[in-house]
């Protein structure tokens, strides 16, 4: 529990990269994105803050370089995702009959399938953003029986998107010394803007449906044209 508690807190997390460097990085973003308890583990945060500790690393007494970080962790997070597609093909079904558990809820992997049947393919690179639906996405395509080549393709482009744009922005930022004294209040608003472009898409695709229900009742309304 005492981990779990320094991996959700900024300084925590400072103090872990230097006991633990590369491998702990490594273990945490495979863990998140490859097993099913993954979801209890930071990922948004962990990436920032690591892109923060890269540009201050001696003043941390952090052995982390930019370049390896980003290319060992795009590893993880591409292998872990694929971990999870393989568990979802051989589990199929069976998982969403799963009970709950401490490290198990069914209502995150619902969650990630009604993502996954709303935007396809598409969901192993936006899944990459949005919390919780990160861990459990994979594990839906592969009980979905998705297309290995084409889950592989989605999930390269994602895995390196999300790494490289979570750990540049923490690394460019790492030098500005208003981010550092505010680092709690910068790491929730960068996970909040993460995920604000799909917040934005799910309010638009939900006007639009409005919409189209009551342009569809209006019609429906309408009196029958009689002819005179």
């Amino acid at each position: 529990m005492e981990l779990l508690h320094k991996l959700h807190d900024p300084e925590g997390i400072k103090e872990l990269l230097v006991a633990g460097g590369y491998l702990l990085l490594f273990a945490i973003v495979f863990a998140e994105t490859g097993l099913l308890i993954g979801f209890l583990l930071p990922g948004d945060s962990l990436l920032f803050i690591a892109g923060f500790c890269a540009a201050n690393a001696e003043k941390f007494g952090v052995n982390i370089s930019l370049v390896p970080m980003i290319i060992l962790l795009c590893v993880a997070a591409i292998a872990g995702d694929t971990v999870g597609y393989f568990i979802g093909r051989k589990a199929g079904p069976a998982l969403f009959s799963r009970p709950d558990s401490k490290l198990f809820k069914r209502k995150h992997l619902e969650s990630a399938q009604a993502f996954y049947e709303k935007h396809g393919p598409k969901t192993i690179v936006l899944a990459r953003f949005v919390p919780i639906v990160r861990t459990f996405a994979p594990t839906v395509a592969g009980a979905a029986r998705m297309d290995y080549k084409q889950f592989l393709t989605y999930n390269i482009f994602g895995g390196i998107g999300w790494i490289t744009s979570m750990s540049l922005l923490g690394y460019f930022l790492g030098n500005i010394p208003a981010v550092e004294k505010n680092l709690d209040k910068a790491v929730v608003g960068i996970v909040f803007l993460s995920i604000a472009p799909m917040i934005l898409h799910a309010m638009k695709e939900k006007k639009i449906a409005k919409l189209e229900a009551a342009a569809k009742l209006g019609e429906e309304g309408k009196p029958f044209a009689t002819k005179s």
